[in-house]
């Protein structure tokens, strides 16, 4: 028998709520591949269900990909299932203790629906001729024509496929970047995003803070300032339209390149995507996107639009180190955009995170103020720095990830939580949920009354 535990009193349907606990089953490694479930009259009697509950269930697996009907011999878990992308399945042995659930602002909702393509996209790579030494450093040719396309559609930026370069993410091409720009210090928004300090600092340049939530009047001394306009990392602001001429004013005065982190734009769903900045100056600012939020944080594929003057620096540089994403990958993205499965992924996570974005708000306002508008895949919130690091260290315990605010900052005094809805399940998330609201409700009752 399964281990699975139907609740009556549950508003989803019995139905739905087996679906859940068979994913959870298979992400958790206790169902593997190739692994037979039992026949749907007999589990329907174990669980004292409908055969038609089960039957429904099941179907909705095979449709998303978890499970694979073999004629005259049942339902089994599928051998090309999306389970192990989505998390490592845990060997059998007391010794490997289970991975984190990740509720981070990074690790985004997959549609297992959409796998098929994902397996067509890499059976393509296994029988494309690979090239003969090292290909050119600016990126497929293919690749940059469909990413300038993209852009074009979803970004408003009209640039040529001679104007775009394919990096290994985002944290890369600022890399390279930093490699081509004259010397002095880089200003960085705080609280912000720590990848891109850590970068700026290993390339030996000095982190110059940026008050995140104010207008940049003065980058005097800066050889460039890094910049998330579209959806401010981790506060969530849109940078206000007198505040981006104010920075690009800035930037001017003191010759600095902007660098616009676009990393989340597509996810809107309280507004239309808000337009690149990169539109209004292409001279000053250079774009950075990435495919880790549409496709997958693991595939280590972004792409760059660069001002002219940078560009053959860029491509030198890159040349010299032969530091370029693999063939593969590239090829695999050639076919994931050509055949619309990032468009698919990207619409049906847009749905999930516009649903899920509710329930978060609904659970932890009472107890939590946000920070800014949510949008995308996550929600941060303001709280004293102690109930944030208890309830950081509850949902730790519950199996979940959980990111302090104060981990984002350098000067700025903020405390709180940054809570993801991507990478869960909605049973996870719920799990999650009631764990920091758990916590949180118990220091407010704890908390002295305050004086009036």
């Amino acid at each position: 028998m399964l281990p699975v535990r139907l609740d009556r009193d549950d508003q989803r349907p019995l139905g739905a709520q087996l679906a859940d606990q068979v994913r959870r089953l298979v992400l958790d490694g206790a169902l593997e591949r190739g692994d037979r479930l039992p026949a749907t009259r007999r589990l329907a009697a174990d669980l004292g269900i409908s055969r038609g509950v089960v039957e429904q269930a099941f179907d909705q697996l095979r449709a998303e990909g978890w499970l694979e009907a073999r004629r005259g011999a049942g339902s089994w878990v599928a051998g090309g299932s999306v389970a192990a992308a989505r998390a490592p399945a845990r060997r059998r042995t007391a010794s490997v203790a289970a991975p984190l659930v990740m509720m981070d602002a990074g690790t985004p909702w997959i549609d297992p629906r959409h796998a098929a393509t994902w397996r067509r996209a890499w059976r393509e790579v296994s029988a494309a001729t690979p090239p003969r030494g090292y290909d050119d450093p600016r990126g497929l040719p293919d690749l940059r024509q469909l990413v300038a396309e993209r852009l074009g559609r979803q970004r408003g930026l009209a640039v040529d496929a001679d104007a775009v370069r394919i990096t290994g993410g985002t944290t890369a091409g600022l890399r390279h970047l930093l490699a081509v720009l004259p010397a002095g210090p880089v200003a960085v928004e705080d609280p912000g995003y720590r990848a891109a300090v850590a970068t700026v600092r290993e390339c030996g340049r000095e982190v110059r803070d940026l008050p995140a939530l104010a207008a940049v009047t003065d980058l005097a001394g800066c050889a460039a300032a890094y910049v998330t306009p579209a959806h401010q990392h981790p506060l969530g602001r849109v940078m206000p339209a007198d505040d981006r001429l104010a920075l690009l004013a800035a930037a001017r005065a003191a010759d600095a390149l902007v660098v616009e982190d676009d990393y989340d734009s597509e996810f809107r769903y309280d507004v239309a995507p808000v337009p690149a900045l990169t539109a209004l100056d292409p001279d000053r600012v250079a774009y950075l996107g990435t495919a880790s939020k549409a496709v997958l944080p693991s595939l280590r594929l972004g792409w760059a639009v660069l001002p002219d003057r940078l560009a053959e620096r860029f491509d030198r540089h890159r040349e010299v180190t032969h530091d370029a994403p693999p063939w593969p990958v590239q090829r695999a993205m050639v076919t994931l955009l050509r055949d619309g499965y990032v468009d698919a992924v990207v619409r049906s996570a847009r749905r999930v995170y516009a649903e899920r974005a509710p329930r978060v708000v609904t659970a932890l306002s009472p107890y939590a103020t946000l920070a800014g508008p949510v949008a995308g895949m996550y929600a941060t919130w303001l709280l004293p720095h102690e109930r944030a690091v208890a309830a950081r260290d509850a949902a730790e315990r519950a199996g979940f990830r959980v990111n302090l605010l104060r981990d984002y900052c350098r000067r700025a005094g903020l405390a709180g939580l940054v809570v993801g809805f991507g990478g869960p399940t909605d049973e996870e998330l719920d799990r999650a949920l009631d764990v920091l609201v758990q916590v949180l409700r118990r220091a407010g009752e704890q908390a002295p009354p305050s004086r009036g």
